[in-house]
C-alpha cells in the first residue's frame, strides 16, 4: 500500500509502461510525412474532445469531496477552456474552415479517449481519476511539444496555428503538484486505489488509439 501520491504514481507508471505499444503518429509528423488533411482531421477531432473533457473535468470537480481534488479538476477544466479557442487557427492552417470542421465525421478510434474520460467523470472516485490523468500528463505533453516543433519545421505553421500544441506541450509543474495533492488527499482520506491500475491502462490505451488512428489515416 503506497503511503504517498508520488510513490503510488511511480508504481503504477512502472507497471503499465509500454504496455500498449508505441505512438506511430509522432515519428511520422516529426519527419513531415503526415498529410495536411490529417492535421486538419486532428484539429476537427480535438474540437469535439476539448469541450467533452471540459465538461468531464467540471463533473469530477463537483464530485470531489476534498478541496485539493476540486481544485485540480477545476484547473484542468480551465485549461480546456483556454485551449478551445486555439483550435480554429490550427484547423485553418491545415485547410479546414469552420464549415469543414462542423462537417467532419469523427472516428471512433479518436473519440474513445474522451468517451472514457466521461466514464471516469461519472463512475470513478475523483482521487483515483486524478491518478489516471496524472499518469498520462508527461507523455501527452511530450507528444504536443514534438508536434508543435514539426508544424514549425516541416509545415510552416505560424505561432497562432501552433498555439494549441505549444499550450499543452509547455510543462505545467504547478498543475502536476495540484494533481499529486488531490491524490494524497484521497490516500489520507482512506480512498481505495485498488482499481487505479485498470483505469490507467484503459486511459493510456485510448490515448494511444487516438494517435494511431491518425497514423493509419496518414497511410491511406
Amino acid at each position: 500500500m503506497a503511503h504517498s501520491a508520488q510513490e503510488l504514481l511511480d508504481k503504477i507508471r512502472k507497471e503499465v509502461a509500454d504496455e500498449h505499444g508505441v505512438n506511430r503518429f509522432i515519428p511520422l509528423i516529426a519527419r513531415g510525412e503526415v498529410p495536411l488533411p490529417v492535421i486538419g482531421a486532428l484539429a476537427a477531432e480535438e474540437s469535439r474532445i476539448v469541450p467533452a473533457d471540459w465538461r468531464s473535468f467540471l463533473t469530477l470537480a463537483s464530485r470531489a469531496d476534498e478541496p485539493a481534488g476540486r481544485g485540480f479538476f477545476t484547473s484542468l477544466s480551465q485549461g480546456e477552456a483556454l485551449a478551445l479557442p486555439l483550435l480554429p487557427p490550427l484547423a485553418a492552417a491545415a485547410g479546414f474552415d469552420e464549415v469543414a470542421v462542423r462537417a467532419y465525421r469523427p472516428r471512433p478510434g479518436c473519440q474513445a479517449y474522451a468517451a472514457y474520460v466521461a466514464w471516469l467523470a461519472l463512475n470513478a472516485e475523483p482521487a483515483v481519476a486524478a491518478v489516471a490523468m496524472l499518469t498520462n500528463f508527461a507523455a501527452f505533453g511530450e507528444y504536443c511539444a514534438a508536434i508543435a516543433e514539426a508544424l514549425r519545421e516541416h509545415y510552416g505553421f505560424d505561432e497562432d496555428a501552433r498555439a494549441f500544441f505549444d499550450f499543452f506541450g509547455t510543462p505545467a509543474p504547478e498543475l502536476a503538484q495540484q494533481g499529486l495533492a488531490a491524490v494524497q488527499a484521497g490516500i489520507d482520506a482512506g480512498v481505495s486505489f485498488r482499481g487505479a491500475v485498470e483505469l490507467v491502462r484503459l486511459l493510456q490505451g485510448y490515448e494511444l488509439m487516438f494517435w494511431n488512428t491518425l497514423a493509419d489515416l496518414s497511410a491511406r
